[in-house]
């Protein structure tokens, strides 16, 4: 039992999955906050707004293909979620809105955001399948332990196409050192046998 609360600790620090952010945003304002997650990826996220009468402000999701996820009008607290289709960078942004002649007020934002295996409701789950707390905790290492293998996977996969992109960088690099000595190498000939025909026409020399 202790080996098996160890693991979950240990599992617990290498994935960390959940986002807290505070900040201030002004009247007629834009702030967002991007990040990069994996495909099939399931996204949850949690904000709050503190007061501001008569200023409305609205959220969207969207990714680098300009696809909207997520899009709240008006909001003040909520929730929201999300899969995502491919690997992508999100671009989660708040917008702030006053009526024309009006003059707004700083609000304080607070967004949690949470992916992988964080981002499932463990409490819902248990009372669905009418899991044991320790069934509980197992799905959950189980979970853990396949995002740390795919996150592991698609970390080897990137530096295998690094790798392979430093190596075709490296031979276009290296050709294009030969033809420029090549260049230089015939310039410099052609230099020197221009001067030698100038000197001999000049009869500088013979």
């Amino acid at each position: 039992m202790d080996l098996y609360i160890f693991l979950i600790a240990v599992l617990g620090c290498l994935v960390n999955d959940v986002n807290s952010l505070m900040f201030h945003l002004q009247p007629n304002s834009r702030r967002c906050l991007k990040e990069e997650i994996h495909k099939g990826v399931l996204v949850t996220g949690e904000y709050s707004l503190s007061d501001a009468p008569g200023q409305k402000t609205d959220l969207i999701v969207t990714d680098t293909k300009g696809h909207t996820l997520v899009s709240r009008d008006n909001i003040e607290k909520g929730k929201f979620a999300f899969t995502t289709d491919d690997y992508d960078v999100f671009e989660i942004c708040f917008i702030s809105k006053m009526p024309a002649g009006q003059r707004g007020m700083v609000r304080e934002a607070t967004l949690v955001i949470k992916h992988g295996a964080e981002a499932k409701n463990y409490e819902n789950l248990a009372e669905v399948g009418k899991l044991k707390p320790l069934e509980v905790e197992l799905q959950r290492l189980e979970d853990l332990s396949e995002y740390i293998v795919k996150d592991f996977g698609y970390m080897r996969q990137r530096e295998e196409e690094m790798r392979d992109t430093n190596e075709s960088t490296n031979s276009r690099v290296l050709y294009f050192s030969i033809f420029s000595m090549c260049c230089l190498l015939g310039l410099a000939t052609w230099q020197v046998l221009y001067l030698r025909r100038f000197f001999k026409a000049k009869k500088l020399i013979e």
